[in-house]
């Protein structure tokens, strides 16, 4: 069934590639609803979401109320007469009224395996947690914070290298072809229930995470490191300088008497630092307001960390 008319509300980068595909394939999308202009940059000037900045492109209309709780801004939506309103990382709670306004309701996009890793930041959180596989589910939307029923599930492996920005951006791929797959079998998709009992939550990332503790083991920290590159950047202090860590590999079999914390080597493959299980090897470092620089290029600009 090749829906009629599609209300599209997202805000990031995330929410780019479903809402470029549907128009690719061809569906009517008669409204985009996006978060408000945010102050971004050094000038702090206000800046549309890459979502608003597409919808402008193609001369769709573009919607961007604070909130969808206001009765005005619910009868606005509601005026479309859409038939599907489809969500991906819009930032707005949906209400009741909003949720049953399209004919055939409201899926959202969600880049887990639900019901693992419900919530804001799953990305992050599959990352940090270790885990191998993570995918889009496309689910239908009801007030409960990503509980509804699954309609169509696409895994994506987790690879040794990911960081949250490789791993957004496969998912981003997969979530539009996810969407589109289930919009071409619309009639036969059936609703499947979570189970709410092995639901796991996503926080949102805080910055206070980033600091890295080195009396953790080498994997969790690695795991950190990966997990916040491109935000918030894993942080800490070597040799009494202050420095983001952007990319590090554990090596969880090597051993060390040194302390936690301690800078141990250092070479052009990186620099060593004990932890409380094996080394962490750090390859990828920024002082505060310089460059991110390869390990080996660190190194000539501070030998003095190549003498621990």
């Amino acid at each position: 069934m090749l829906t009629q008319k599609i209300i599209y509300a997202g805000t990031p980068d995330f929410a780019v590639p479903p809402l470029a595909a549907l128009l690719e394939a061809g569906y009517a999308v008669c409204a985009v609803y996006t978060q408000p202009d945010r102050p971004a940059g050094r000038g702090r000037k206000p800046q549309a979401s890459p979502v608003k900045t597409l919808a402008l492109a193609q001369q769709i209309p573009v919607y961007q109320p604070l909130s969808l709780k206001d009765p005005e801004a619910q009868a606005t939506l509601a005026a479309h007469q859409a038939d599907l309103l489809v969500v991906a990382a819009y930032g707005l709670i949906l209400p009741q009224a909003v949720l049953d306004s399209p004919h055939d309701g409201c899926v959202n996009i969600h880049a887990s395996l639900l019901p693992r890793w419900r919530g804001a930041a799953p990305i992050h959180r599959a990352l940090l947690a270790g885990d191998q596989l993570t995918g889009i589910t496309l689910m239908q939307m009801e007030a409960g914070l990503d509980t509804g029923p699954m309609l169509l599930k696409r895994e994506c492996p987790i690879l040794a290298n990911d960081t949250a920005q490789s791993l957004h951006d496969r998912l981003a791929a997969l979530g539009a072809q996810t969407l589109l797959d289930g919009l071409q079998h619309w009639d036969s998709l059936s609703a499947v229930p979570q189970d709410h009992a092995a639901a796991c939550y996503a926080h949102k990332l805080e910055k206070s995470e980033a600091e890295l503790d080195w009396q953790q083991p080498a994997i969790q920290l690695e795991r950190q490191v990966r997990a916040f590159n491109p935000w918030p950047v894993a942080q800490t202090t070597l040799h009494g300088l202050p420095l983001r860590i952007w990319a590090a590999t554990a090596l969880p079999d090597s051993h060390t008497t040194a302390p936690p914390g301690t800078l141990v080597g250092a070479d052009k493959t990186g620099i060593l630092v004990s932890t409380s299980a094996g080394l962490l090897r750090v390859q990828q470092l920024q002082q505060a307001g310089k460059k991110v620089l390869a390990a080996s290029d660190f190194l000539n600009a501070h030998p003095d960390f190549a003498r621990p």
